[in-house]
């Protein structure tokens, strides 16, 4: 809406017309503000439009299609939803233009794909089986149920009560449990008494990816309300995808806060940064690595705490009450780096592309599953800037990123070494 009533609620695109009328095509969507960069080698920030080089595929150009979309202007085809879908969804388009315009980009890329899905359209048809996984087996790859556990090491035993709780995530359950696996041996060797849910279902991430908004919905308040049946205070992921669903995408789904879920939401490197400076846990031995830190974006630009806000927009754009906007810089970006820091032996050499700036491995958001080379070819893109920094090694904070990144490494036969961080802080206290 141009004027009058308006909201953050991404189930009615209307609420976001302002935005998609004033975008002004800058293209801060994709480029990296020039005071950060060096040079052009490694100065865009949008995936998708990196790939493709067509507008269609840059936020301004998703601006105008939604607009023609909701003007009645414009109707589906194959190559529309490949356009709203061959995106990552990872934040960048929205913090560049947060630096300027202060427009809702992600929020409107977002609210399309709920459209799509709600028109009848949408998602992908790869999409579709991995929320029918979902769905019936409680996990996206769709394996049994009852090995959700199995990653679980000899000789660690979950609390049957205790104030943390870790919630392990699809991806770690089955197909990275060496990333749970060191999660609970870093707890165990901090003192740190946990738990596990007692059924622990997928927590939806791809489904509100894809703009199936009412059965991830359905699991959100499935979801809540079986930690809150647990008593935890700390609701603990090693996942930042999964971190930013429970953080920020849960709240969002149900019109509430970040800070109304009755738990606090932490991902693994906040509670062992806490814990390392508080000295109860000490990284001793030595890991002799050169290696870069890869802000995954769910952990970064996208999980700020949700506050829901509605008012009214009037003259120029204001709006009444005034709104925060979420722009990225709030983001976990030190902790990661001040754990590496502390493990003798690590040599952290930062990427040109950082923080808020950081390039996305292209695994999220349903890209994986629908357009696999699209995502590899981005992990490969950002494995070239690992390389121009010379660094031995990659770590990230998402055992999504880990795995897209491990695929890349083994197509292109480099000698590069991928790590999940919980892995590095494991050899540190272990050896």
């Amino acid at each position: 809406m141009l004027k009058g009533k308006v909201s953050l609620d991404v189930t009615q695109l209307d609420n976001f017309e302002y935005d998609m009328s004033k975008c002004i095509k800058c293209k801060g969507c994709t480029w990296v503000d020039h005071i950060y960069m060096p040079g052009v080698t490694f100065s865009t920030r949008c995936p998708s439009a990196t790939k493709y080089l067509f507008d269609s595929y840059g936020a301004y150009g998703k601006m105008r299609i939604g607009l023609a979309m909701l003007e009645g202007r414009l109707d589906y085809s194959d190559e529309l939803l490949k356009i709203l879908y061959a995106c990552t969804l990872c934040g960048a388009c929205d913090v560049g233009c947060k630096r300027n315009l202060d427009l809702e980009i992600e929020l409107t890329l977002e609210a399309l794909r709920i459209k799509a899905v709600r028109d009848g359209k949408g998602p992908m048809p790869q999409h579709k089986k991995v929320a029918q996984n979902i769905l019936t087996k409680h996990n996206r790859f769709g394996s049994p149920h009852q090995n959700r556990n199995k990653w679980l090491p000899a000789g660690i035993k979950p609390s049957p009560k205790a104030e943390v709780l870790y919630f392990v995530g699809c991806s770690a359950s089955y197909t990275s449990p060496e990333i749970a696996q060191a999660t609970v041996k870093i707890l165990n060797a901090s003192g740190t008494p946990f738990m596990l849910m007692p059924d622990e279902w997928c927590c939806g991430n791809v489904l509100y990816s894809v703009g199936m908004i009412d059965e991830a919905r359905e699991l959100a308040r499935r979801n809540i309300e079986a930690v809150k049946k647990t008593g935890a205070k700390t609701l603990l992921l090693s996942c930042a995808e999964g971190y930013r669903m429970w953080k920020v995408d849960y709240p969002k789904l149900l019109n509430i806060s970040t800070a109304d879920l009755g738990f606090k939401v932490v991902h693994l490197v906040e509670y062992v940064d806490e814990l390392i400076k508080k000295g109860t846990l000490k990284l001793a031995n030595r890991v002799n690595l050169r290696l870069t830190y890869h802000d995954s974006c769910s952990l970064s630009r996208l999980s700020e705490p949700w506050v829901p806000w509605q008012g009214e927009r009037g003259q120029w754009g204001m709006v009444s009450p005034t709104l925060e906007r979420r722009r990225g810089t709030n983001g976990v970006y030190q902790p990661p780096r001040d754990i590496l820091k502390a493990i003798p032996g690590v040599e952290l050499v930062e990427m040109i592309r950082m923080r808020e700036n950081a390039f996305c491995c292209g695994a999220g958001r349903g890209t994986k599953e629908a357009f696999p080379d699209f995502a590899l070819w981005a992990a490969k893109h950002r494995l070239e800037e690992v390389k121009a920094v010379g660094a031995e090694a990659v770590v990230a904070t998402c055992p999504w990123c880990k795995e897209n990144f491990a695929q890349a490494v083994s197509q292109n036969g480099d000698k590069l070494k991928v790590f999940d961080i919980s892995e590095l802080i494991l050899a540190a206290i272990s050896g």
